[in-house]
């Protein structure tokens, strides 16, 4: 553990937030949705084949079919957010990665992408900017990923992120909606990066494992749980590990059961917790979540873990992905969607 490269400007002081633990809560945004729920008319030879109806990770789209063109999808995303931690060039790339997340949360691979910037340029010098900029295109060139430019407005508070577009087998994709009773869960990342990025933010303290989980591309995991034939996924980000798998448990009708001895976290979490580095974000996961949930005798802290906002987390997979530890399994549907053991 470090004190941050650029200690004579401290990124994460300009945000009312830090990174996802930023989102609209998922209760408010659910209520607001609503105005979409109404799908415009198919196009022609292009249907959805997943839009909003269950809030999975990304929209995917059918291409029509030409001859001898292999069967296509589009897979569209857009992911940005104020800084989760205050080296610009980190920030970048980690922004990138979850950005890209999306994509391969839903089986698919990224191939262009789009830089969405936000910038107090009365306030904070550009030259910081440039820094944000390149680490995402560190990331995007990893991920083998075009970046074509995008957009930036003046504004008082530094955000960042990417719109990007993938393409998809459309009959491999990883859905949200597809789990069934007996699957294994498997989570691919630790959690903790929420608190940790917390404590960071009010102490400086830099923590070089939760950078390098954030900044780890979904990749290789979406690669994994495709070939292990797992059809339902998610990324785990700012709703917390129960929002999102609260999501895909109701969209595919289950029950989901948690081993919470067998979940992963990230040294230092729990001691994070423990001093009090929890964000506001964490804390309406878990009273969102709470009516749907059965907590058993869960000790209060290892239940915010569990809702911990996450940046650029995992992916949650039901199936066994090689390397992954699995936390849980899907149950035929009961009174609660989530079950703590």
């Amino acid at each position: 553990m470090t004190t941050t490269r650029h200690a004579s400007v401290r990124l994460t002081q300009f945000a009312h937030g830090g990174g996802c633990a930023c989102k609209i809560p998922p209760g408010e945004l659910e209520d607001v949705l609503g105005v979409l729920s109404a799908p415009l008319p198919a196009t022609a030879g292009t249907p959805l084949l997943v839009g909003l109806a269950t809030g999975d990770d990304a929209a995917v789209i059918a291409l029509p079919t030409q001859g001898d063109t292999p069967a296509q999808a589009v897979v569209s995303t857009a992911d940005f957010f104020t800084p989760v931690v205050d080296d610009p060039y980190d920030w970048g790339r980690i922004a990138a990665a979850n950005a890209l997340s999306d994509v391969y949360a839903m089986g698919g691979w990224p191939v262009l992408a789009v830089n969405l910037l936000a910038w107090p340029r009365d306030v904070l010098p550009f030259e910081l900017a440039r820094e944000v900029l390149r680490g995402g295109l560190q990331v995007a060139t990893e991920a083998g990923c075009h970046v074509g430019g995008g957009h930036s407005v003046d504004d008082p508070e530094p955000k960042y992120g990417m719109a990007v577009t993938g393409l998809a087998d459309p009959a491999r994709l990883l859905r949200n909606d597809t789990g069934r009773p007996g699957m294994p869960l498997s989570l691919t990342k630790p959690l903790g990066l929420g608190v940790l990025n917390n404590r960071h933010k009010a102490t400086g303290e830099r923590f070089e494992q939760a950078v390098a989980t954030m900044t780890a591309l979904n990749r290789d995991a979406s690669a994994a749980a495709l070939a292990a034939g797992a059809t339902c996924a998610t990324d785990i980000t700012g709703f917390g590990l129960l929002g999102h798998l609260h999501k895909l448990a109701r969209a595919s009708r289950v029950t989901a059961v948690i081993d919470t001895a067998g979940v992963p976290y990230l040294d230092g979490a729990r001691e994070a917790v423990r001093d009090g580095y929890v964000s506001g974000g964490t804390r309406r996961n878990l009273e969102w979540v709470a009516p749907f949930t059965d907590f058993g005798t869960t000790d209060a802290d290892t239940r915010v873990l569990l809702a911990d906002a996450q940046t650029s987390g995992g992916l949650l997979v039901a199936g066994e992905v090689p390397g992954a530890p699995v936390i849980g399994e899907l149950v035929p549907g009961g009174p609660h969607t989530l079950v703590l053991r």
